[in-house]
């Protein structure tokens, strides 16, 4: 099956075929970095980091560029509440981004070009959309006339006339149509400027990304993404102000990923439901919040929610228990996966088998359909089911054994590579989920240990009143305990 990607651009899917063979440029719009990241942003991220990974799995060679919006109103607005300059605001929140994505284990773009680094390129498309008729000057401020361009509106399919009903050019106002963006602005007393043509100013939004993309992609490029909220206005306008300029198609394929909703609300500053990563991150494992993002589809819509939050780490921990589990059992034996398993293996294992032979291409079938990771992850889950079945079963630890485990693990690890997951150690991750959910409990391991360790002595000397009050406090606390002929282990609930 051939990868198919959704086009917003014709709102189908549509079989991906890059403009030059084995080779992929893809252009995702980064952020104004005036503020902290919030989950939006995380989405949007982590989207683009899987799309960029699995392109690169699939044999692709792939220049992917991200672009920072390093000066813009609310930049210099909030330079100006803190009584610095623009730069100080852009490079302090440029290193928060960072540190957020990083956390996120997003892989770093091939490019992170910035828009104040490519003023001498905006300002030559500038020039050429004023002299081919689709820009005009107005005092220091160039427009653009998007009555100009026949297919103004084509990506998100709205109606121009319908648009402007009801809006009206203010009197006063520098545009000839109401729906006029700008491209450069003359400079405000006090604020950054550049210079240009049509005198010190700075350039509009949604020039530099047109200016950045043609740098490194050239006029005509494979991918553009970006969140569902940029395709009007941002999108759009990059559309009309670089095809204007080259009189060519400007991207092949749009892709849009859907809205963060919060309790089922659209997120919302003015709603009080606005949450940064760094809030989040404080209460949830970096690697939860990513498992999260990737089990929609990432056109639908996603409901934040601390609920769906536990479901995600409770699933990751699912899955890490169990390559914790095989870990375990292959300490010290060869880890191959090239050794063929056909024979002497029971029912259950037999049924493991057939999952891990479906395994990739199941995998590689859904990943090609349009980027689903969350029916990747199904299939993941499904592999892990199977695996615990096999594991639970009587058995004796032969070569035949290990040969088939040690393919599942490398299966796992070979999807987390995809899915940006499986960073850590199975043990360590766990541990770390053990110790976080004892602080909110306000417990500590020692803590648990001996109360468990109490318990031990006390049914060790029948006294069975006593061992029954230590598991029911440590149940009311949300604490499991697992008896086995090996001792007694725990787990948060």
């Amino acid at each position: 099956m051939a990868l198919r990607v959704y086009n917003t651009l014709t709102g189908e899917k549509e079989i991906f075929v890059p403009l030059e063979p084995g080779k992929v440029g893809m252009y995702v719009c980064g952020v104004t970095v005036y503020d902290y990241c919030h989950i939006g942003h995380a989405r949007a991220g982590v989207v683009f980091d899987i799309i960029f990974r699995y392109l690169k799995y699939a044999g692709y060679d792939v220049t992917y560029v991200r672009n920072y919006t390093d000066i813009d109103d609310k930049i210099i607005n909030r330079a100006n509440q803190e009584g610095t300059d623009y730069r100080t605001i852009a490079d302090r929140y440029i290193q928060a981004f960072d540190e957020d994505m990083a956390r996120l284990g997003l892989a770093k773009p091939t490019l992170e070009p910035k828009a104040t680094d490519h003023i001498g390129g905006i300002i030559g498309i500038i020039e050429a959309l004023i002299g081919k008729g689709h820009a005009y000057v107005s005092e220091s401020d160039v427009y653009y006339a998007v009555e100009t361009f026949p297919d103004y509106l084509k990506l998100s399919g709205r109606n121009l006339e319908e648009m402007q009903a009801g809006a009206r050019v203010e009197v006063g106002d520098k545009k000839r149509h109401p729906m006029d963006f700008a491209l450069w602005k003359g400079s405000k007393p006090g604020e950054p400027w550049w210079q240009s043509p049509w005198g010190n100013g700075r350039p509009g939004w949604h020039i530099e990304c047109s200016a950045m993309s043609m740098e490194f992609l050239g006029k005509t490029f494979d991918i553009h993404g970006g969140g569902k909220d940029l395709v009007f206005p941002h999108h759009e306008n990059e559309i009309a102000q670089s095809e204007g300029a080259n009189g060519c198609q400007f991207v092949r394929y749009w892709l849009h990923n859907g809205f963060v909703n919060i309790n089922a609300e659209k997120m919302s500053k003015s709603l009080g439901n606005f949450f940064t990563i760094r809030e989040v991150l404080k209460k949830y494992d970096p690697e939860t919040l990513r498992f999260f993002i990737l089990s929609a589809h990432y056109r639908s819509p996603i409901d934040f929610s601390d609920q769906n939050l536990d479901e995600a780490q409770s699933g990751l921990e699912r899955i890490y228990s169990c390559l914790a589990a095989l870990d375990d059992l292959l300490n010290g034996q060869p880890q191959t996966a090239d050794i063929a398993v056909t024979e002497n293996l029971s029912q259950v294992g037999l049924e493991l088998q057939e999952k891990v032979d479906q395994f990739l291409p199941r995998f590689v079938e859904a990943m090609d359909d349009d980027f689903n990771a969350a029916q990747a992850l199904g299939i993941l889950f499904e592999t892990v089911r199977a695996t615990n079945r096999f594991l639970a079963e009587p058995k004796e630890v032969t070569s035949l054994f290990l040969s088939l485990i040690a393919h599942v693990r490398h299966l796992f690890v070979e999807a987390g590579g995809v899915l940006g997951l499986f960073t850590t150690t199975p043990n360590d991750w766990l541990e770390s989920i053990k110790s976080a959910k004892t602080d909110q409990i306000g417990m500590t391991h020692d803590e648990i240990e001996r109360l468990i360790a109490e318990r031990t002595e006390a049914r060790a000397a029948r006294n069975f009143k006593r061992g029954d009050e230590i598991r029911d406090l440590l149940l009311d606390k949300g604490i499991l305990l697992l008896d086995s002929a090996q001792g007694t282990t725990w787990n948060m609930k």
